[in-house]
């Protein structure tokens, strides 16, 4: 484990990895004070437009050049779906709204966790929104573009296999 915290913050005191409940945690050598690091909940949308999946892509690392369906991270104290509307209009202009829960995600060592969501497109039109898109599109099954992540494409043939 990365040592990623250096001083307590209760008592400013030196911390070090220790085992706590089984799990290597950065704890205060002098109060006891044990860091539960916390993983990063992150938000994707799943929607229709034209026939095809709308997708963007990416023009940041990871993934920069190669494409997956609009996703960011939930802002502490916001409403999961409503984040997943406003990661899709921030990267395609597109107004969204969550429909129903396509699944949770999550891997081991990894800190994310990614919520996905099947959306209906309300409104707005498809354009790049922002510094994190190159490029947004729409696309059928067979024409899929090189994907970004490898969890996307069981999630992407999901979504298909759900519409029939």
């Amino acid at each position: 484990m990365k040592q990623e915290f250096n001083y307590c913050n209760c008592c400013g005191s030196p911390m070090e990895v220790r085992d706590v409940h089984g799990n290597p945690r950065p704890v205060c050598t002098s109060c006891g004070w044990v860091v539960y690091l916390d993983p990063k909940v992150v938000v994707g949308m799943l929607l229709d437009l034209n026939g095809g999946l709308v997708m963007v892509k990416r023009a940041t690392n990871p993934g920069k050049g190669l494409w997956s369906f609009p996703a960011g991270f939930v802002d502490r104290g916001e409403i999961a779906e409503d984040a997943a509307a406003r990661e899709t209009w921030e990267e395609t202009g597109l107004v969204s709204q969550a429909k129903s829960l396509a699944g949770v995600y999550s891997r081991t060592g990894d800190p994310l966790v990614l919520i996905v969501y099947d959306g209906e497109v309300t409104g707005g039109e498809m354009k790049v929104g922002g510094p994190e898109v190159e490029e947004v599109g729409s696309f059928p099954q067979h024409e899929l573009p090189p994907l970004a992540f490898d969890r996307d494409a069981p999630i992407i043939e999901a979504w298909f296999n759900r519409r029939g």
